[in-house]
């Protein structure tokens, strides 16, 4: 069972003057992605299909087994429950950000929020809503929250192992 913690971002690609990471620029460490979502509609679909084509472009889909779908279906789960927490509980998502470095595949989602996500406990299976955090908490590796220092929001981040 993971815990949230702070932990600095992966080394990759900046942004470029206009603030944009290019999209699957390779890096030494691995690749990464990024898709601003300020002020648009349908943010959790949209980003489901952004990672779903960087899951294609990195290998991971088609998936030739069981295991490396059953690790895609997980990312693109992971990322619908952190948008998805971004809109209902921090007027909605700034940027998805995707990397890929080794073993590791790493979702961030900025946002302005001032709250501080955690699984509901005691989780109760049958209630509805309130499962995103214990679906993001059993499904990966580690994921915690890093402050803006300074200003408001945060980036809530998670980190699942890629298929074997």
């Amino acid at each position: 069972m993971s815990t949230p913690r702070a932990c600095p971002p992966p080394d990759g690609p900046g942004p470029d003057a206009a603030g944009a990471v290019p999209a699957g620029s390779p890096s030494p460490a691995g690749r990464s992605r990024s898709l601003r979502l300020v002020g648009v509609g349908g943010a959790v679909p949209l980003s489901r299909d952004f990672t779903r084509q960087a899951l294609h472009d990195w290998g991971w889909l088609p998936a030739g087994t069981a295991d490396h779908r059953a690790a895609a279906e997980d990312v693109l789960l992971v990322v619908s429950e952190l948008v998805t927490n971004a809109c209902l509980h921090a007027d909605g998502p700034e940027e998805l950000r995707v990397s890929c470095t080794g073993k590791v595949l790493r979702l961030e989602v900025a946002d302005l929020g001032a709250g501080t996500p955690a699984p509901r406990t005691p989780h109760r299976a049958g209630r509805p809503g309130g499962h995103g955090m214990f679906i993001v908490q059993r499904l990966c590796l580690d994921w915690g929250v890093l402050r803006r220092d300074g200003v408001a929001g945060k980036t809530v981040w998670a980190e699942l192992a890629a298929p074997s």
